[in-house]
């Protein structure tokens, strides 16, 4: 069962001088632009509500002045919210006085930034080391720590040098080295890879993922390309002019537009870049297991109307593939279904993107064998569905 880690209720910010005098304008359903010619005001965000769950990488997404990042910085209290609650492992961190609020900033949260925000005058470990020391922990185990983080991030051996030394994509590695070395259980990430070039930037995101699976920490990652956030986000939230349009995993966002405006976000996306494996296959009707013997394996493809069939074990483990030419030409010579197995197939696990699928399907007389790493079906892919995908 899944845990709440953060939960935001009814959460609104207005910037100016009177911004609870502002707001029953706002849920009169007077326009942004409206309160901000009518009162001097701006709606950064109005009446936002979600849950991330504990472990969870959630992507919340916009165009510029959508309010995505004023909704970030809420939930360190960086932005003090007009309306609302935002309750992290339960408790309303919006009631937080200062020195809850530091301990909860120092311990439990940490916040990447797009400009990285090294201190020039500092080294890369130096930087790494910075909430560390502000949190009074030994000298010599601050630095042990912050080598390690820089090791988990491709850096080690660039400890000695500075920012002015390392290309964007190293910047940004040393400010999530920094972020990462107080342990905190939740990373908040607003735009990171948005200043780096699109090489760059796509290692940065694989990057993340790798550490995300050996992490697991809960991640809120703030995004105005759709392409990032439906490759990072397990759920994506889509806003526009401070509110929540849409709330989704990527698979469900393409499949169920919410309205006209996300359907205008999702039209010119790849969708090959963004369906995984698992979200694609399924399992077979028809299998045919190693104890049983050819005239079962041919009334199994005859029953489901297919010419080749998956051959699996008591512990459905993946062993092969028959055709019904062989199975039919093997009855003849009386010959054993183990004797003609094949295993000129692809597999692959449901990770998967399909982009990475599109040579196999092309390639392939047979179905995509979806396997885990203990070579278990999990199901398959029909070739159609990958190439469909890139009209």
């Amino acid at each position: 069962m899944m845990t709440i880690k953060v939960k935001v209720e009814n959460l609104s910010k207005i910037f100016g001088k009177n911004p609870k005098g502002v707001l029953p304008k706002v849920k009169q359903g007077f326009s942004k632009d409206e309160i901000l010619a009518e009162t001097g005001h701006t709606v950064g965000v109005y009446n936002v509500s979600f849950e991330v769950n504990e472990g969870e990488i959630f992507v919340i997404m916009g165009l510029s002045g959508s309010g995505k990042s004023t909704l970030i910085r809420c939930l360190n209290l960086l932005n003090k919210p007009t309306e609302g609650k935002i309750f992290v492992d339960g408790e309303n961190i919006v009631d937080y006085d200062k020195d809850k609020l530091r301990i909860f900033r120092q311990d439990k949260v940490a916040m990447v930034f797009q400009h990285f925000g090294l201190f020039t005058h500092r080294t890369v470990i130096d930087n790494v080391v910075y909430g560390l020391e502000i949190k009074g922990i030994d000298t010599k185990e601050r630095y042990e720590i912050a080598k390690k983080t820089l090791e988990s991030v491709g850096l080690c051996g660039w400890e000695d040098k500075y920012p002015n030394e390392l290309s964007g994509g190293m910047q940004q590695r040393v400010g999530l080295a920094r972020a990462l070395a107080n342990d905190p259980d939740i990373l908040l990430m607003d735009e990171p890879f948005s200043a780096l070039d699109p090489l760059i930037k796509r290692e940065m995101q694989q990057e993340l993922l790798e550490i995300q699976s050996r992490l697991k920490k809960t991640i809120i990652f703030i995004t105005h390309d759709i392409n990032e956030a439906f490759k990072l986000g397990e759920r994506v939230a889509i806003m526009k002019d401070g509110i929540i349009e849409q709330i989704g995993t990527p698979e469900e966002i393409l499949a169920t537009p919410k309205n006209e405006y996300i359907k205008n976000f999702v039209r010119d996306i790849d969708r090959t870049k963004v369906l995984q494996a698992k979200n694609v296959m399924f399992m077979p009707s028809a299998l045919v297991s190693l104890k049983d013997g050819l005239k079962v394996a041919i009334r199994e493809m005859e029953h489901s109307g297919i010419s080749s069939i998956f051959v699996i074990d008591t512990e459905r483990k993946l062993q092969g593939l028959v055709t019904i030419d062989d199975a039919i030409k093997a009855v003849k010579e009386n010959k054993k279904l183990v004797n003609i197995i094949k295993h000129d197939y692809y597999t692959t696990g449901p990770e998967t993107y399909l982009q990475e699928l599109i040579p196999y399907a092309t390639e392939s007389k047979y179905p995509i064998a979806v396997v885990d790493d203990k070579n278990k079906l999990l199901g398959i892919i029909l070739r159609v569905t990958v190439l469909s995908n890139l009209v």
